[in-house]
C-alpha cells in the first residue's frame, strides 16, 4: 500500500508494557461491526505482515506470512490491494476473477523484482509468502489462500432448547502435512517430490506449504539454474488461490483470520471458545497471549521466561503470529450504526515491531 495508508499509525500503536514484541489495537469500527488486530514478532525480521483496510460499504483483510526472509510478505502487504483495487474498479464489482487477478498481478510483480535483483541479491529467489485475503461488501464474504494462514467462522447454532457457537474453516490449509495436499502436490511430479525427514513432510526437502507468493526458485526453471537452486522441469509450487464466496448470515457471528503460528498452537474450536468468552477490546491480543501460553506449556517454561527472549532467538519456541478478529454485527440495522462511523483508512502493523519501523524501505529495496 502507499505511504498514505500508515499516516496516522501513532494513534492506533498500542505496546504491550509487558511484552516489547507484541503490537495491537484493541478494537475499531468497520462498515458492518469492529475488528481488533494483534502481531507478535519472534524472527530477526517481521516476517508476518498484515492490514485491515475499512471503507463506508466494505472490509479488507490481509494476513501475509512470509518464509526465508520479510522481503516478499512486505511486497505483498504493499501491492496486493491495490492490484485488487483496480481489478475491482475496472470490472465495477468484487468478484472471485477480480481476486484472482490480483494475486497474479501480484505474483508477477515479485519475480520482476526478483528478476532485476537477482545478480545481487540470490536468496531474493528463495523468499515467499502465504496470502490469506478476506472481504466483506454487500453482505457476501470473498476469502482467498495460499498456503496455511487460516480463516474460521465463529457460527451461532441451535437445537431449539439451547445455542451455541461453533468453528467452521473457510480455508483449505495448503501444506503438505496434509495427505491431500501431499497427493496433489505428488500427482503433479512424475519424480518423488515430497518427502518426509527429521519429522515433517517437506517439498524438496525444503518447503512446506504447496501455494504461495514467490518462491520463484521453486516456480521458474531460470532460476533453478544456479547451483544452488534445486532443478526441475515443472513447476513445484502454484500461485493460483484458492477463493470462496458465501452470503452472511445473521448467526456469523466474527471471523478470525490468522496465521499459521497461530494455529500450531491452538485449535479451531479453541480459538472460537476464547472470542465467544472474552469481552471485545484486545481480544486479538488475548488470542496471541493465549497461543504463547500454549507453547509455555508445551515447553514447560514460564510465560515470562518466553516473552523475555530476543527477538530471532524468540523463534526456537514460536513463529511470528497475526490475529485480526472481525465482528459481524448485522441484526436490529446495526449496520446503519457502524456505517455512519466507518470512514475510509487502513491499519498494519509497523513492518518490524522490535524497531517500529512504518517506512517501506526494505534493506535497500524501495517497495
Amino acid at each position: 500500500m502507499s505511504r498514505s495508508c500508515y499516516k496516522g499509525l501513532g494513534k492506533f500503536l498500542g505496546l504491550s508494557n509487558s511484552d516489547g514484541l507484541l503490537w495491537h489495537s484493541d478494537l475499531k469500527q468497520h462498515a458492518c461491526g469492529e475488528f481488533s488486530i494483534a502481531v507478535v514478532q519472534a524472527n530477526s525480521s517481521l516476517e508476518d505482515q498484515s492490514q485491515v483496510i475499512t471503507t463506508p460499504n466494505a472490509t479488507y483483510v490481509g494476513v501475509f506470512d512470509g518464509h526465508g526472509g520479510p522481503e516478499a510478505s512486505r511486497f505483498v502487504n504493499k501491492y496486493l490491494f491495490s492490484n485488487l483495487h483496480k481489478f475491482e474498479a475496472e470490472q465495477k464489482g468484487l468478484s472471485e476473477d477480480v481476486i484472482k487477478k490480483a494475486f497474479s498481478a501480484t505474483e508477477e510483480g515479485f519475480h520482476q523484482l526478483v528478476k532485476r535483483e537477482l545478480p545481487v541479491r540470490q536468496q531474493m529467489a528463495t523468499v515467499g509468502s502465504c496470502c490469506l485475503v478476506g472481504a466483506v461488501s454487500n453482505n457476501e464474504l470473498y476469502v482467498a489462500n495460499l498456503g496455511d494462514s487460516r480463516v474460521v467462522l465463529g457460527r451461532r447454532v441451535s437445537n431449539g432448547r439451547s445455542e451455541s457457537v461453533i468453528a467452521e474453516r473457510l480455508s483449505n490449509d495448503h501444506n503438505v502435512a496434509d495427505e491431500e495436499v501431499r497427493k496433489e502436490v505428488e500427482a503433479l511430479h512424475p519424480q518423488p517430490i515430497v518427502v518426509h525427514c527429521h519429522g515433517v513432510w517437506r517439498i524438496n526437502g525444503i518447503i512446506q506449504v504447496s501455494r504461495s507468493i514467490g518462491d520463484v526458485y521453486l516456480k521458474k526453471p531460470e532460476f533453478s539454474k544456479d547451483p544452488i537452486f534445486h532443478p526441475f522441469k515443472v513447476p513445484v509450487l502454484s500461485a493460483e488461490p484458492a477463493v470462496i464466496s458465501r452470503k452472511l448470515e445473521p448467526d456469523d457471528l466474527f471471523l478470525i483470520f490468522a496465521s499459521d503460528g497461530l494455529w500450531e498452537q491452538l485449535s479451531d474450536e479453541a480459538v472460537v471458545d476464547i472470542v465467544v468468552k472474552s469481552p471485545r477490546a484486545g481480544i486479538a491480543k488475548r488470542l496471541v497471549t493465549a497461543a504463547i501460553q500454549e507453547v509455555s506449556k508445551k515447553l514447560d517454561m514460564k510465560y515470562k521466561d518466553i516473552k523475555n527472549k530476543p527477538r530471532g532467538y524468540r523463534r526456537r519456541f514460536h513463529d511470528d503470529i497475526t490475529v485480526i478478529v472481525i465482528y459481524l454485527d448485522q441484526n436490529a440495522g446495526s449496520n446503519r450504526k457502524y456505517k455512519k462511523h466507518a470512514n475510509g483508512g487502513c491499519i498494519s502493523p509497523p513492518v518490524d515491531i522490535f524497531s517500529h519501523k512504518t517506512g517501506d524501505v526494505v534493506d535497500g529495496l524501495i517497495f
